[in-house]
């Protein structure tokens, strides 16, 4: 069957030449087809997040997710389908059940949630509240020999500020265009010291207070949550790994509840409090982590050639990870159904990684480019290992291995369960026109937007650090930094199925038309860390 295609023109970069990136229609109709009329996005985000729940790295629900991902790749008839194993991560955590209630001066049930990787209570323990404020280090010694049996309220109150824009947001016009402005970034190197003694004295900070409330006998903690509205935003505390303090029960309670606490206190009225924290660690030593790898092969003289696709699976325990991040899985495990169900043969080898480790600081991905694309020499001082990877200082050229040539483009979402509106480009310039060819027979969809700027904090960043092509799309943020974003209330009804289904279209599309590109998409200057 002969294939229609359209060449899109563009101005090529440093001359007047007219560069023409070509796009297959016929196979943006069927995938089109398949998603829209066919989808199965939901099916698979419904079970991630209401089958098997939150995933919290090493939990017993992420090894869940791992082997149901793995099922249905298989099921699918994707190749090379396998959990890739990255370095000791720490140990599995989970819990059951929490309750805060005060018993007086008046009887009230208080809503809080148990920070990560921090031991429960061993049934309920009742205690008098007392306020604790430790800043630095040598805050600890005004309390020694105060806190044993008693409930710690860490931290201050927080004064109520009235939303004044809407909890949910969409791009319009005017917004999109504003993505279009670049601002030139500030020298990093210039804080690096700044951050990495930040680093450490909150690490130290941390690592004593644990010891030193376990030591006291405090029967538990609590810390406000850092959003209003009776949301609760809440993370790690502990440590995850074996052999480190993990301090006494800590929860983040919301700031309603939170605050009149405080005022309590300030008064001088006595309160007590009931804790109650069903959690444990699930394991006695420190485990690796995984990924969960698979492909469409590719054929042919290119088949050696890598496009990737990815999210990161794992997520926060109190809510169901849904938009952070299994609209994501969602999303990324559909383009690969639609390109078997439409009968793409992809010319290089199109690949999907499900990570884990990312809440923690994009640990599986950063490990998987480090052992298969490039990676910059380890520190030998155990002072830098001890650092995140975007805080140790230089420690030689990027090493690259075998793949590197070989690999072309990573594509990412992670942004919430927002539609695609576009794509950031992350200074990519030449990516640019290739982008806005693949996005034209989406624009009546809402897709129009590349942008020239950066985006962070997300799965791509593992690859642009190392000069690979490593991509994250515009989406539209609904009310994902407004209520969803680590909370409890990140569940299944934030979502909006429509803008999934739109965006494992725009997916599937730009994998394979990275798969079946002449040339492999291009790449930026590897810049030397400075």
């Amino acid at each position: 069957m002969l294939k229609r295609c359209v060449m899109v023109a563009a101005l090529a970069l440093g001359g007047t030449a007219v560069a023409q990136e070509p796009v297959d229609l016929d196979m943006v109709s069927r995938i089109r087809q398949e998603a829209f009329h066919n989808s199965q996005v939901m099916e698979t985000f419904s079970h991630l997040t209401e089958n098997i729940g939150a995933r919290l790295t090493n939990s017993p629900r992420m090894a869940e997710a791992n082997a149901w991902t793995r099922s249905k790749f298989e099921e699918w008839g994707l190749a090379n389908v396998h959990d890739d194993a990255f370095a000791d991560f720490g140990r599995g955590w989970e819990f059951s059940s929490a309750s805060v209630e005060m018993l007086s001066e008046r009887v009230q049930p208080l809503h809080a949630l148990p920070k990560a990787w921090t031991p429960g209570t061993d049934g309920p323990v009742e205690g008098e509240l007392v306020h604790v404020e430790i800043k630095k280090l040598a805050d600890i010694e005004k309390y020694r020999g105060t806190l044993g049996g008693k409930v710690l309220l860490l931290g201050e109150a927080r004064e109520y500020k009235r939303g004044t824009e809407p909890d949910s947001h969409r791009h319009d016009a005017t917004s999109l265009e504003g993505l279009q402005q670049f601002t030139v970034p500030k020298t990093a190197a210039a804080d690096r010291a700044k951050r990495v003694r930040e680093y450490r004295e909150r690490q130290e900070l941390a690592r004593a207070v644990n010891t030193f409330f376990a030591e006291e006998g405090a029967l538990a903690a609590i810390s406000i949550s850092s959003w209003d509205n009776g949301i609760i935003r809440v993370a790690g505390g502990g440590s995850r790994k074996a052999g480190e303090p993990v301090g006494i029960p800590e929860l983040a309670m919301i700031a309603e509840h939170f605050n009149p606490l405080v005022r309590a206190l300030t008064a001088g009225q006595t309160v007590r409090l009931r804790v109650n924290v069903a959690a444990r660690f699930t394991d006695e030593a420190d485990q690796p982590g995984y990924n969960t790898i698979a492909e469409i092969p590719g054929r042919g003289r290119k088949a050696a050639e890598i496009v990737m696709l990815g999210a990161h699976m794992d997520s926060w325990h109190t809510g169901t990870g849904a938009a952070d991040n299994a609209a994501g899985v969602a999303v990324m495990m559909e383009a690969m159904r639609i390109l078997k169900a439409v009968g793409a043969r992809p010319e290089r080898t199109i690949r999907v990684a499900l990570w884990s480790g990312e809440e923690q600081g994009l640990i599986g991905s950063q490990d998987y480019v480090a052992r298969h694309f490039a990676a910059y020499p380890e520190p030998t001082d155990a002072a830098q290992k001890a650092l995140p990877a975007s805080l140790r200082e230089p420690t030689g050229p990027l090493q690259r291995k075998r793949d590197y040539e070989r690999f072309s483009v990573y594509f990412n979402m992670d942004n919430g369960s927002g539609r695609f509106r576009g794509i950031y480009a992350q200074e990519n310039l030449a990516a640019m026109p290739i982008f806005e060819a693949w996005l034209k027979p989406f624009h009546d969809v809402g897709a129009t937007t590349v942008a020239t700027r950066n985006t962070g904090s997300t799965d791509h960043v593992s690859f642009d650090r190392v000069g690979l092509p490593g991509f994250q799309f515009i989406q539209d943020r609904l009310d994902y930094f407004t209520n969803v974003h680590h909370t409890h209330l990140d569940t299944w009804d934030h979502i909006e199925p429509e803008d999934l289904k739109q965006a494992a279209a725009i997916a599937a599309t730009f994998a394979y038309h990275a798969a079946m590109r002449e040339e492999r998409m291009p790449r930026k200057p590897v810049l030397a860390p400075k």
